[in-house]
């Protein structure tokens, strides 16, 4: 069985992290009353930090990743849950996030969650189209004064 952080951390940490963001941005939205295309960049950036985290089990996959694809026994081998197979090796990327476990019977494991890279992407497309919005709304409004 794989650590319980490494299995139940991330998404919980992904749901407190928006629980807490919506209470700044809560009080930004009402004393400041930005545009729409404002609230839509920073609810996009959030969503793509936060898979971004999510994805790399934030920090876990960079650290030790071993630990999130097995359980590691006495020996010091770590083991796939539920079967007799061991690591052979873990790879890393960083960007998407993606965690590749080779295990001693040939197959591999893909350790991110399926929904990291959807999210990952829809905040940053949803964030840059803001951006470029805003900065076309402040170059006419800046045309007109």
């Amino acid at each position: 069985m794989v650590s319980v952080f490494a299995l139940f951390g991330p998404p919980a940490i992904t749901i407190f992290l928006f629980a807490v963001g919506a209470i700044p941005y809560a009080l930004w939205v009402t004393r400041k009353k930005p545009s729409r295309p404002a609230r839509w960049a920073v609810i996009g950036i959030a969503a793509a930090i936060a898979a971004y985290g999510a994805g790399t089990l934030y920090g876990l996959a960079f650290t030790n990743p071993k630990d999130v694809c097995g359980d590691r026994t006495g020996d010091g081998v770590y083991r796939d849950a539920g079967r007799d197979y061991s690591t052979t090796s873990v790879h890393v990327d960083g960007f998407p996030p993606s965690i590749t476990c080779q295990w001693t019977s040939g197959h591999s494991t893909e350790e991110v969650w399926f929904w990291v890279p959807p999210l990952l992407y829809a905040g940053l497309a949803c964030f840059l189209v803001c951006c470029v919005l805003l900065l076309i709304n402040r170059r006419t409004y800046r045309g007109m004064a």
